[in-house]
């Protein structure tokens, strides 16, 4: 966040005023969600909560996996939906609307971006980051924290850093060499903070190359501070933190939450028996104070426009979604046509994952609610349940009310027991119940297009079987309204795959050794990570990253080159012409 000098020169005549005890008092959490103030210098305490897609402040008792009640917000596309868009302003209009919310709440930091690396398929956090590239992370994540930043709300870039497996993150030790480190892990966090400067960074709960992320001198202070000019505060994933005065001596600002008590008085007492520098002190303490006198000047509980919200979230739920396949024009869906609608997520959608960034939003719609506003002949049958899972007899109904019908939509994806924070996926594999469905709707009629909810790649053994897919991905709250539009070409597609969708996941290039060496994870395919090993290798891959169709057709002409920069700061201009030649209106990236 862009350095108010004179907050930071009043920030440090506060300090210089304050006893050691009030100084230390600083360092933690006041309780789970806020950071410590002083009625003294008039620091009001402030409040912080989840997070990347939408607002999670907790009205009741405190959690961080999302089981608590939330007081309601709207719900964003996740990361891996709105990455698609390759869209940077897009995400800078979402920034500001979750800014505009979190100062409706009187919350003064927003816990997101979450940036990590999509290093395999199988991580059960992937919804909530961006890519496998790691520019197209670092623009993304620099467009939301710009419109956040933009209200006045701080924002948190999360998790530094190589944080990319759910499975033993409290004690995994991520060993990674210098270059993927940089090249791949790095570089998303290096573009966000210095395309997006953000309020905080928040460290991971890993080790990385033997030192857990709290107390890694290396990244808070000789990389972020100094290579990458950081100003703001290093902040612990919630319970991240080891020992006390290696973090605050290495770079760490805060500790949350603060329900462990001590670490003032071990602070303390380093202080005064010269372990820890009175200098050292000073300057986290001041960084802190700046934060809580910019929070003092924000001007909150202002309303906000709900609908506006709602209209941008569907907005960004149909510039992200994917066309994956379109055979003989299976989409969109003809004005007048006799269309079945089936799966339990056609009225029962999974907009959004599991864990510490879920939504209680203020209204939710469905795909069979929006299709039955449109101009289509639509009938329903359930065809799976909640879990996944098909008995003979939902099967039977649901190929029954596809059968002679025009065109088939069916619904599957991924259930929240598949991907969520705190566990990996075993395999790409959807649910039994959902594929037998697919393959059985198939054999009694040639058109059936599938609308994909789900957080990542999927196997699809149905592929050649069905006329089109399109992903749709988590797409929040009005996911229903963005993807009825879309099937019925009101929007024509123009998302594009943001990470590789392997026909397996044993052909990841880290396959060999994710979540299968122990708390050592070894990053053994160095830089040959997504595209770079699939392109590389010349390994045959479902569908790659860029990936996207459209119902119009597009021409690139006229290319010209431009080194006029060259010689002064090392950069090349590329530009051409892109032209629509198809029947309809259209976006390419």
């Amino acid at each position: 966040m862009e350095t108010d000098k004179r907050l930071d020169a009043r920030a440090a005549e506060i300090v210089s005023e304050m006893t050691l005890e009030e100084k230390t008092a600083l360092l933690q959490g006041k309780d789970f969600w806020h950071m410590e103030g002083n009625a003294r210098f008039g620091l009001p305490e402030m409040m912080m909560t989840d997070g990347p897609h939408g607002l999670r402040k907790q009205a009741g008792s405190s959690d961080h996996m999302g089981l608590g009640d939330s007081v309601p917000a709207t719900c964003f596309p996740t990361a891996s939906v709105s990455a698609c868009s390759f869209d940077p302003e897009l995400l800078e209009e979402m920034g500001a609307a979750l800014g505009e919310e979190c100062l409706r709440e009187e919350v003064g930091i927003l816990l997101g971006p979450g940036v990590n690396h999509k290093r395999s398929p199988l991580c059960g956090r992937n919804f909530e980051y961006f890519s496998e590239d790691p520019v197209l992370t670092g623009k993304m994540a620099a467009g939301l924290i710009r419109g956040i930043q933009s209200t006045g709300v701080g924002a948190c870039l999360k998790h530094f850093a190589a944080n990319d497996q759910e499975k033993m993150r409290q004690i995994a030790d991520s060993v990674v060499d210098e270059r993927a480190m940089r090249e791949i892990y790095l570089r998303q966090f290096e573009i966000a903070v210095k395309e997006g400067d953000p309020c905080a960074v928040m460290t991971s709960y890993n080790r990385i190359n033997g030192v857990y992320g709290s107390e890694n001198a290396e990244l808070m202070e000789h990389i972020a501070r100094s290579d990458w000019d950081f100003r703001g505060i290093f902040i612990t994933d919630w319970g991240a933190f080891n020992e006390p005065v290696e973090s605050y001596r290495n770079g760490l600002d805060l500790e949350m939450p603060g329900s462990c008590r001590g670490t003032a008085e071990i602070v303390a007492e380093a202080v005064r028996s010269g372990t820890l520098p009175g200098e050292t002190l000073d300057r986290i303490a001041a960084r802190l104070v700046s934060v809580l006198l910019r929070y003092r000047e924000l001007k909150t509980g202002e309303p906000f426009d709900t609908s506006a919200h709602l209209y941008l979230a569907q907005r960004v739920a149909e510039e992200s979604a994917v066309l994956l396949k379109n055979e003989r024009n299976a989409l969109p869906l003809r004005p007048g046509s006799s269309v079945a609608v089936l799966g339990y997520g056609a009225r029962h959608p999974r907009y959004q994952g599991s864990g510490s960034s879920r939504v209680n939003c203020f209204e939710l719609d469905d795909l069979w609610s929006a299709l039955s506003d449109k101009d289509l002949d639509c009938v329903y049958a359930e065809g799976f349940g909640e879990d996944g899972s098909a008995t003979e007899e939902q099967i039977s109904a649901a190929v029954e009310a596809a059968r002679g019908r025009d065109a088939v939509v069916i619904v599957a994806g991924l259930p929240d027991s598949y991907e969520s924070e705190g566990f990996d996926r075993t395999s790409l594999d959807m649910p039994e119940g959902e594929n037998r469905l697919i393959t059985a709707v198939a054999e009694i009629n040639p058109n059936v297009i599938v609308l994909l909810q789900c957080g990542g790649p999927v196997s699809m053994p149905w592929l050649d079987r069905v006329r089109a897919v399109l992903y749709a991905g988590l797409a929040g709250c009005q996911g229903g309204k963005a993807a009825a539009a879309l099937l019925t070409g009101e929007t024509v597609p123009s998302g594009k795959l943001a990470e590789t969708w392997p026909f397996r996941n044993e052909d990841a290039p880290c396959d060999a050794y994710y979540l299968k060496t122990g708390k050592c994870c070894q990053y053994r395919e160095s830089i040959f990570t997504g595209y770079r090993y699939y392109d590389s290798a010349e390994k045959p891959v479902q569908f790659p990253f860029g990936h996207g169709l459209s119902y119009t057709e597009f021409e690139y002409g006229g290319i010209a080159l431009s080194t006029e920069r060259l010689l002064r700061d090392g950069k090349m201009t590329a530009s051409f012409i892109v032209k629509n030649t198809g029947d309809c209106r259209g976006k390419e990236t």
